[in-house]
């Protein structure tokens, strides 16, 4: 049996509704929900808009910086940049595999750093001056506690996290990171963030405190969405550009 036959019978078979068994961080300790490949399609749907808006598109090229557990996530961002026909690699965001960050932003020159984190800026620290690596990169999407190491030397980084299930993007208004509101429920309670899940996901959540400090701001956003936005604490808005 050929490759092409064996990938062509594989695509036969019935794919069961569940795609991921996700396991997260609470305030309570780690929590799990199912995600179903209906709903991975329309968590891919919103990433991709918001990737559109930072004015990403075929043929430019972006780095993304995640780690294997991110799995679930991952697959959203990553189909996302298929869905946009931008080429991406790949490196893992812990701080011991900062060097291949660095190669990879060499070589590939991307369009778009995705997940930047803390970590990995603390090893590029060692060895590179971190301004002059990222202020010509046009997009930078990094995460909350790295987002004023990179705007305190120039870069104008914008908010990328994990939040719990759900995923929080800043759009080019840079006025916090938004949720999508049609899949998920985010607030704040004593200065910390909660989430539940919206009616049409399969797999119920109710309000969950994440423990995650930070505050949602809602109403319209400059970019026109809807969709609340997410102030991480660990980002310190205030910081200077």
């Amino acid at each position: 049996m050929t490759r092409a036959d064996t990938l062509s019978r594989a695509g036969r078979l019935e794919r069961p509704e569940l795609a991921y068994l996700v396991r997260f961080p609470t305030a309570d300790g780690i929590r799990e929900t199912e995600l179903t490949w209906a709903e991975l399609a329309r968590d891919t749907d919103w990433a991709t808009a918001r990737l559109r808006e930072h004015g990403l598109a075929a043929g430019q090229r972006a780095l993304l910086t995640a780690s294997g557990f991110e799995g679930f996530w991952v697959h959203t961002v990553i189909d996302a940049l298929r869905a946009l026909k931008v080429p991406y690699g790949i490196a893992e965001a812990m701080g011991w595999d900062h060097r291949r960050t660095s190669v990879f932003h060499r070589e590939l020159r991307p369009h778009a750093v995705i997940g930047l984190s803390a970590e990995t800026l603390e090893g590029l620290a060692g060895t590179a001056d971190i301004g002059e690596m990222f202020r010509p990169t046009p997009l930078v999407l990094a995460r909350p506690a790295a987002v004023p190491m990179l705007r305190a030397v120039g870069v104008a980084a914008s908010l990328f996290s994990p939040l719990g299930p759900a995923l929080a993007l800043e759009c080019p208004a840079r006025s916090g990171a938004h949720v999508n509101a049609a899949e998920w429920r985010v607030g704040e309670r004593d200065g910390h963030l909660f989430l539940a899940a919206a009616e049409q996901r399969t797999s119920p959540l109710p309000e969950t405190p994440l423990g995650i400090a930070g505050r949602v701001v809602a109403g319209r956003c400059a970019c026109g969405s809807e969709d609340p936005r997410v102030l991480f604490a660990a980002a310190r808005a205030d910081q200077p550009l």
